[in-house]
């Protein structure tokens, strides 16, 4: 689950971890189907997609941009790392078998529900963010949102437990932009009204 709730906040983020922890450490064992994401070229292109998304992601008007293009990518990247973990053994599942039978199809379902949720989140709270500070807070927001995901996918593998208070942070989060965002619109719209002076 936090690695595609990582994945919902920027896509390259928990697959490069993924790859990287398995190449170089022991801390993750992907199952044989997923050993891809440790290949060498494959983490060279999960590194320059990373850099080209943590740029445009900054730009306040390329982020909307960027975000319409990451409504594809990020469900399918929560999708491949939730199969590629969920069938795992790391440092604290060590039966992997006891969570998921054979039916791999479904950890990369839910992957890819978890990271829309998330990524559908993302881009709403943005648009708020981005009309409530005249873009000034794009690069804020996205530094954060890069700083949350990695965290995230790092204690998905580490220390799992911890996704819970990630994932309640992340709802209330989600929750004060939506109430900021009707709070704007009902002022707006008393502003509006004829007479009210």
């Amino acid at each position: 689950m936090g690695l595609a709730t990582s994945a919902g906040l920027n896509a390259y983020i928990p697959l490069l971890a993924i790859g990287v922890l398995t190449r170089y450490t022991d801390l993750i064992d992907p199952p044989s189907g997923w050993h891809w994401l440790s290949n060498p070229w494959m983490l060279l292109a999960l590194a320059v997609l990373l850099v080209i998304e943590l740029i445009a992601d900054k730009i306040p008007a390329v982020d909307h941009v960027n975000d319409v293009i990451q409504t594809l990518v990020r469900p399918t990247s929560g999708g491949l790392a939730f199969g590629a973990a969920a069938s795992a053994k790391t440092v604290t599942v060590s039966d992997p078998s006891t969570f998921l039978d054979n039916r791999q199809w479904i950890p990369v379902a839910i992957g890819i529900a978890l990271a829309l949720a998330v990524h559908a989140a993302k881009a709403t709270t943005r648009v708020v963010l981005n009309a409530t500070t005249f873009g000034i807070g794009a690069p804020v927001a996205s530094v954060a949102e890069d700083g949350a995901s990695l965290t995230l996918a790092i204690v998905a593998i580490l220390l799992p437990i911890l996704v819970v208070v990630f994932l309640i942070g992340f709802v209330a989060l989600f929750w004060w932009a939506l109430r900021l965002r009707r709070r704007r619109a009902q002022r707006h719209a008393a502003a509006d009204r004829p007479g009210d002076t």
